[in-house]
């Protein structure tokens, strides 16, 4: 059964929701595909599985930074739904096969297909997408892994029903450079469409077949159907082919109204793969389809199964943990072959399979770290998939995207990712291999690399962006640290441990905050922390300011204390960042530095471990306190209830964990510092089978303190715990209260790892 609440519209077509039972609905009922979809959320509603190659969603037509997925709330028209989306980026790409039902055919090569909708003929949830277009055509989406299935219905007195396949489909930083359509029979069609975008070189093959024959066809525009004798309209079958440097466009031609069943097959080796990628369906029972692709989701969100008595607050982590299940997605062929943006063709090792969109810049926070409970039969593949880069191209990963290094944002970290896992001895991957590839990047003669080892930081008259990279890098030499020592490569341990400490060289103790320098060792002047440049080149802080960014040393947040002068130096400048005026100066502003809470800004991923930076200095209710309040006002069930980009999961990953109770402040090795749950209880399935439950007792709205904390019965003293306790299986009880327990947390012995002890 379809629900109406999802997105509190009614359309229901009877024929689909017989197919899928109320009672296979338990957790996806409460995911809401519309958070995201407003404000910079940049999310799309369509119909995808967890991590696939098909994200199938509509696209309004229109360019710009809020239309990056193809799709924004504000809109209220469609101009096709397109197969391969971005889930909450900042720029835009793909978009790719792009199909549209007309109500007839249209001789013209470029045409305008926006058909408007009205939001209340609109159902989304997870696995599919519904609409009803203001021209009477009924559009419904579901999709396996490599196959989007699409099912129109015309309205009554439609005569030639039409699918239009567009792979001119290009809004953004997307442009076709090279696209081929060829008939194969008269429901049968194959294709690839090659593309330059933030990737600079893509390609992906399809192959489309409907449930009933088409009766003639148009390319772009034009009529190259063959007429019988009887001058009934006949299909050539003789592979007719339309090729062009930019976007080609066919026009699939039905007699008669009444639904016309599609499915387009991806691969990104060749069209046979594509063809053999059809049998992901093997039918033409959409209903079916839909009901498993609920199931595959049902499986998702019951690895973690929360109670609490507001909904409101359930439909936020469901749909958040819906988000964090979406990237990276699918690149290769179920046997695990893929063809890279070079042209060479790989199979992973093992059976396994490739993936791309990673964007570590925002997902070695938290969604990496989340994978380590709730990806245990994916998350190798993705380890793998990072290897694998590194072995075609020479580096590991900074923004992979079609297999091509977009080189977007700053730090290189794949290593905290590869790193966290080594130390949890995660299954199947080589930590050798791992390793070399780390300490490889770590010696890399680009991105401003040479200059950091050279004087100990990125100077500013180097290249822009360099407190973030000095930041950013020194973190990342932390965790080789630690896997060198793990190793036992204790030269290296020492070596990357001396570079971990880099940060010292851009604090400023007169003012608390990381600045600039130059070569000659002078800070960067004039100095004002609240000044953003957005472009990389000449900023000194990537997507933000000196107030976000000064903090970012979660590997030794100790150490950081150490620097200020004055005792509780720390703790007082994080008291400020929350206070001070939230504004930013400058004539570039970054919009990515947006939810500010004092200048603290939760819409962008520097802050995302700040308010957990208390737990490591002995004030972790100071940490409770500001984490529920970012809980409450940063999160909410509705299209613009992301402060910012959604990011690929990292937004949703951080509250999902922050809801149950606990965060990655320090992403690698397994700490998780607690917060302030939201949610009653939580039960986490984890990866070795065993269940790990955390209860918050006397929890409110109000009750946002830990008063104590139990382990398994036994009373409780440390402000964290580790994913190995986690993995022993067992509950951790929160009693909670309306006043802060200052003695909590307060004793050295409970606080986390910090470099400098």
């Amino acid at each position: 059964m379809i629900r109406k609440h999802f997105i509190n519209i009614g359309l229901l077509v009877s024929t689909i929701a017989t197919g899928v039972h109320a009672q296979a609905q338990e957790l996806t009922k409460h995911v809401n595909l519309l958070i995201g979809t407003g404000g910079h959320g940049h999310t799309y509603p369509g119909a995808t599985v967890p991590f696939s190659l098909v994200q199938l969603s509509p696209d309004n037509g229109k360019g710009g930074w809020d239309w990056v997925s193809g799709y924004h709330i504000s809109s209220d028209s469609i101009a096709g739904f397109s197969h391969m989306h971005l889930s909450g980026t900042g720029i835009g790409d793909w978009l790719d096969i792009a199909v549209m039902p007309l109500l007839q055919p249209v001789n013209t090569n470029k045409i305008d297909t926006r058909v408007q909708f009205d939001r209340k003929n609109e159902v989304a949830s997870p696995g599919f997408y519904q609409v009803k277009l203001n021209n009477g055509i009924e559009a419904a989406l579901t999709a396996t892994e490599r196959v989007g299935f699409h099912q129109y219905t015309f309205p009554a007195g439609t005569t030639r029903p039409t699918v239009r396949l567009d792979l001119d489909h290009t809004y953004n930083w997307d442009r076709a450079v090279d696209t081929e359509i060829t008939i194969i029979n008269d429901s049968t069609v194959v294709g690839k469409r090659y593309s330059q975008g933030w990737a600079n070189k893509q390609h992906i093959y399809f192959a489309l077949r409907t449930s009933r024959p088409f009766a003639s066809y148009l390319f772009n525009g034009s009529d190259p159907t063959v007429h019988t004798g009887n001058n009934q309209p006949s299909i050539r079958i003789d592979n007719t082919q339309e090729r062009g440097r930019q976007g080609v466009n066919a026009q699939l031609i039905f007699e008669n109204s009444g639904t016309v069943l599609v499915k387009v097959a991806l691969s990104t080796t060749d069209q046979q793969k594509a063809l053999a990628a059809l049998n992901e369906i093997p039918d033409w029972n959409f209903q079916r389809v839909q009901a498993q692709a609920t199931q595959k989701w049902e499986k998702e969100l019951g690895k973690i199964r929360v109670e609490t008595k507001d909904e409101t607050v359930k439909r936020i982590f469901y749909s958040a943990l819906y988000h964090t299940a979406v990237a990276p997605t699918l690149y290769s062929d179920a046997d695990g072959v893929y063809k890279n943006y070079k042209g060479e063709q790989h199979q992973m090792a093992n059976g396994g399979q490739r993936y791309t969109f990673f964007s570590l810049w925002d997902t070695f926070r938290a969604l990496k770290p989340l994978f380590t409970i709730t990806q245990p039969d994916r998350y190798t593949d993705m380890l793998n998939s990072l290897l694998a880069f590194h072995d075609e191209n020479g580096l590991l990963p900074v923004w992979d995207l079609s297999t091509f290094e977009t080189n977007t944002m700053t730090g290189y970290h794949a290593i905290p990712v590869l790193a966290d896992a080594i130390l949890k001895d995660w299954p199947g991957v080589d930590p050798e291999r791992a390793y070399q590839a780390m300490r490889k990047s770590a010696f890399q003669e680009i991105r401003e690399v040479p200059a950091y080892i050279e004087y100990g930081y990125v100077p500013q008259d180097v290249n822009g962006g360099s407190v973030t990279k000095t930041l950013e890098y020194a973190f990342d030499d932390y965790c080789i640290s630690l896997v060198a020592k793990k190793l036992g490569k204790m030269d290296d341990y020492e070596l990357f441990s001396k570079r971990a400490k880099n940060y010292v060289n851009h604090f400023d103790p007169k003012t608390g905050f990381m600045r600039a320098k130059y070569k000659n060792g002078k800070f960067v002047e004039p100095f004002d922390p609240f000044y953003s440049e957005h472009d990389f080149d000449k900023s000194q802080y990537i997507e933000g300011n000196a107030w976000q960014h000064s903090f970012f040393v979660p590997h030794d947040v100790r150490g950081l204390a150490k620097l200020f002068p004055k005792k509780n130096g720390l703790d007082k400048m994080l008291d400020k960042l929350f206070t001070a005026p939230s504004y930013m100066t400058g004539e570039n502003q970054s919009p990515d530095a947006s939810g500010f809470i004092g200048q603290y800004a939760h819409g962008n991923e520097p802050s995302h471990h700040i308010a957990y930076m208390y737990n490591y200095i002995g004030k972790p209710w100071k940490t409770q306190e500001k984490v529920r309040q970012i809980i409450d006002s940063m999160y909410h069930d509705r299209p613009d209830g992301y402060a910012g980009n959604e990011d690929a999961g990292q937004m949703s990953a951080w509250a999902v964990w922050s809801m149950m109770g606990l965060y990655p402040a320090s992403p690698v090795g397994g700490e998780y510092v607690f917060g302030s749950p939201a949610l009653d209880r939580s039960t986490i399935t984890m990866p070795n089978g065993k269940t790990f439950v955390i209860t918050a007792k006397n929890n409110s709205k109000t009750n946002i303190y830990i008063k104590s904390a139990t382990l398994n019965g036994q009373p409780y003293h440390k402000s964290f715990i580790t994913h190995q306790d986690m993995l022993e299986g067992g509950e951790l009880i929160f009693e909670m209260s309306d006043k802060p327990n200052r003695r909590y947390g307060k004793s050295s012995a409970s606080w986390p790892t910090s470099m400098d002890n």
